[in-house]
Parts: structure tokens; sequence; C-alpha cells
């Protein structure tokens, strides 16, 4: 009898209370453990935009400034908009906070996420605020004063890809120049949310 007492206690201790556990008790979920992205030194400390990531805030920098210009007309009854209407326009693009983007690692691979980016349906974590916003801030001041606020506006009045071509793809020397366009992210099957 005492060697089924001892087996008994020391089951229980080792594997939970037996049929209380399982007895009219839902199963556990399955725990998921997402982490942060590991960020290298240049991606935490550099004040540049890694270059890794350029094509993704260049598509960013295009959606904001198209978003902010077509509000802009729509206020106007969409019509054009005068030149200092639109140079205030794009200086306010380039000085929004910027802090609804971050990155995130998707399958491996480092990716800006935010508004007007490839919505990512994978369990992921986001690292927002810190750099980001400044060096958002920072390449779209860039763009404006290399392509100058005259080109964006008529690349803008053409549609937003006219735009994203120029900024992103024009000349064969923007960040995203001879790259393929990045696919969708794969949709996480449902049962995984």
């Amino acid at each position: 009898m005492r060697a089924a007492l001892a087996a008994w206690l020391l089951l229980t201790l080792l594997g939970g209370t037996g049929a209380g556990d399982t007895c009219g008790d839902p199963p556990a979920a399955p725990s998921r453990s997402v982490p942060a992205p590991q960020l290298s030194p240049e991606e935490r400390l550099s004040p540049h935009m890694p270059e890794s990531l350029r094509c993704d805030a260049c598509h960013a920098i295009a959606f904001q400034i198209e978003e902010q210009l077509r509000k802009a007309e729509g206020k106007m009854g969409k019509k054009a908009l005068k030149e200092s209407d639109y140079i205030e326009v794009l200086e306010r693009s380039c000085s929004q906070d910027w802090e609804s983007y971050g990155v995130l690692e998707l399958d491996g691979e480092k990716r800006l996420s935010g508004p007007g980016l490839p919505s990512q349906q994978s369990l992921s974590v986001m690292v927002s605020g810190g750099p980001w916003p400044g060096r958002l801030s920072k390449l779209c001041l860039g763009y404006v004063g290399e392509r100058g606020e005259a080109q964006i506006y008529s690349a803008h009045r053409r549609g937003p890809a006219a735009l994203r071509q120029l900024l992103c793809h024009g000349d064969n020397k923007g960040p995203c120049a001879g790259r393929k366009e990045r696919p969708e992210p794969r949709k996480a099957p449902q049962n995984e949310l």
C-alpha cells in the first residue's frame, strides 16, 4: 500500500492532478511566442534608412504624399492646386509624425510596415517609433528636394502609379529600381489566428 501511495504521489506531483485536469475543463490553447525582430546596429542606431528597407520606405512615402495631395485637392473641388498650395502640402507630408510605421520580420526578412504597404497577415511583432519616423521624414524631404515639387505634383496628377514610378523606380536609380515588386505575403490560415 505504501508503494502505491508513493507512486500516486509521485505521479500527481509530476503529471498534475489527474482526472481534474481533463474532466470538464476545456483543453488549454497552444501558446505561441512571437519574438520582436532582431535589429542590427545599423538598423537600431543609424540616422539613415537601411538599404534593405528603402524600397518599402519609398512606397510608404509615395502613399502619404498621394493621400495628402488628394485630400488637399478634395477641399478645392478636385481642381489642380496652385504651386504655393502643393508645395505646402508636400512640406506637411514630409514633416508628419510617421509614428504608424515600423519594422517587422516576416519569414526571416525585415520589412517596413504601415499604411500604404502590403498588409502583413502573419503573426508578427512590429517595432515602431525610435528611429523610423525620423528616417522616413528625412527620406521624404530628400525625394522632394531631388525630384522637385512640380515634378512630384505632375506625377500625382497622372495617378498613384505614376508617383510611385517617379519616386521609387524612376530612371533606373530609385530605391526599387531593378527589383521585382515584392509579392503579397502569404495569408495565415484562419485556424492559426
